[in-house]
């Protein structure tokens, strides 16, 4: 079967539209301004927060979790905590001290829109309402469950994962990184937040630590090739439909998957990797067709 008859199969593109919905809705909820001198800051995390983007982090959690027939509203609310972990990262990284930019999703950036100040208080505050979230009771009646997934976001998040990615990310403009360096570089930043949504997806399912083997292969494999196409859009792709400045890390010096293996490689590459994330998912019947569509779609995708 072709990765788009998959996509059809699945209908992956009202999958995408509901999560996106649903996250939306849930930030709608939680960021309702107050009335009084926060304003500005809950506007500038509604801002950051609702609407555009690719809501992959959250479909990957609702997918995982319909395997195990977990709760939508659940896996949503799980979804909205990864994802406000995403936007927070996406407002600090703009910041003038890290990558200075001034579109993202196709809008100005926070600290544009706004100001630093606002910024930086704007991704604290996202930060913390992530675990906020999973902390609540109408997340999961389960404290050892609502633990386990804060467990794993704090260390998908920390330096161990996304922040020791974005640290090995500004060094990468002092060093000369070879292959494997940012591979491990990737893994962090980008690769250790997309694995995560996809463990805890699992984890609402009540699945061992030991049954999740081939989830985590799926997710190492399929954050892999989301970042080398990245790379790859970063070439070949359109501004306007990414939403933000392009080609930034070549003009910084810094190597990529695209530098160090070559254009043709690279998509070889991004392939292979699409192929053996789906390989992981053979246990599984059609309950997974939205997983494997979701892999043709980090391969396919033009944003």
């Amino acid at each position: 079967m072709s990765p788009t008859d998959m996509a059809d199969r699945v209908d992956l593109d009202k999958a995408i539209q509901t999560v996106a919905d649903g996250i939306d809705a849930q930030f709608d909820q939680l960021l309702q301004l107050p009335g009084d001198a926060r304003d500005p800051l809950y506007a500038a995390m509604r801002h950051a927060a609702i609407g555009g983007g690719k809501r992959l982090r959250p479909l990957l959690v609702c997918a995982t979790a319909e395997l195990f027939n977990v709760d939508r509203e659940a896996a949503l609310r799980v979804g909205a905590a990864i994802e406000a972990i995403h936007v927070y990262s996406l407002i600090h990284d703009d910041l003038p001290c890290m990558d200075d930019d001034d579109l993202r999703r196709g809008k100005p950036t926070v600290h544009r829109a706004f100001d630093e100040a606002t910024a930086v208080l704007a991704g604290d505050s996202l930060h913390a309402l992530a675990f906020e979230i999973l902390a609540n009771s109408g997340t999961h009646a389960d404290p050892f469950i609502r633990a386990e997934l804060m467990a794993a976001l704090a260390k998908a998040s920390g330096p161990e994962g996304m922040a020791g990615g974005q640290m090995m990310d500004l060094e990468a403009e002092k060093s000369e990184f070879d292959l494997p360096t940012v591979t491990r570089l990737q893994a962090l930043k980008t690769g250790a937040l997309i694995a995560a949504s996809v463990e805890m997806g699992a984890i609402l399912g009540h699945v061992a630590h030991e049954g999740r083997i081939h989830l985590r292969g799926y997710a190492r494999d399929v954050g892999l090739a989301f970042q080398i196409v990245d790379d790859i859009m970063d070439v070949e792709g359109d501004a306007a439909l990414a939403g933000k400045a392009l080609q930034k890390d070549a003009a910084a010096g810094k190597a990529t998957f695209v530098s160090l293996m070559g254009l043709d490689r690279a998509k070889q590459q991004a392939a292979m990797l699409v192929e053996q994330a789906k390989n992981h998912l053979a246990s599984y019947g059609a309950e997974a067709d939205l997983l494997r569509a979701i892999a043709d779609y980090v391969l396919e995708r033009d944003r």
